[in-house]
């Protein structure tokens, strides 16, 4: 659900840095699923194996399951940390979002991910931000309700 959010707030602020901040961060999302779909054989393994055969097969191969063929998902996910920096950075410079909720893109776009990584309580707690900072967004979207930004924001804003 996330890619369309981040392609319809690029539409709504515009511009050069929008654009390869959004693109850059959909290229991560589709690197996190690879690297889910690696889990998931993972954890499927373990039912088919057993936990210590799978175990050893996964850590065996793990350089090669995590990194991908020719490591195209390492370098699709490196766009994620860039492009929630432009997306964060072009949302606040058009009014579109005020400090507070392009920090809260910035933070979730610093989340880690790879193939077996955990999560955490401060993973689920920074999406739970990304919500805060997109919904309203996305309300007044499917309300046809935008405002039109009120130029450059103040340091601290919403």
């Amino acid at each position: 659900m996330l890619f369309p959010a981040f392609v319809a707030l690029a539409q709504r602020v515009g511009g050069g840095l929008a654009f390869w901040g959004a693109t850059l961060l959909v290229a991560g999302l589709f690197a996190r699923l690879y690297f889910a779909g690696a889990d998931q054989t993972a954890f499927q393994l373990t039912e088919v194996l057993g936990l210590d055969q799978a175990t050893n097969a996964i850590m065996k191969e793990y350089v090669d399951i995590s990194y991908g063929p020719w490591r195209v998902p390492v370098w699709a996910s490196v766009g994620q940390y860039a492009g929630s920096l432009l997306l964060a950075v072009a949302a606040w410079r058009s009014g579109i979002f005020g400090t507070a909720r392009a920090a809260m893109l910035l933070l979730a776009g610093g989340t880690w991910m790879g193939v077996l990584k955990g999560s955490s309580i401060p993973d689920v707690l920074v999406t739970g931000l990304l919500c805060v900072a997109l919904v309203p967004l996305g309300v007044r979207m499917l309300q046809d309700r935008l405002t039109v930004p009120a130029g450059r924001p103040k340091l601290l804003s919403w």
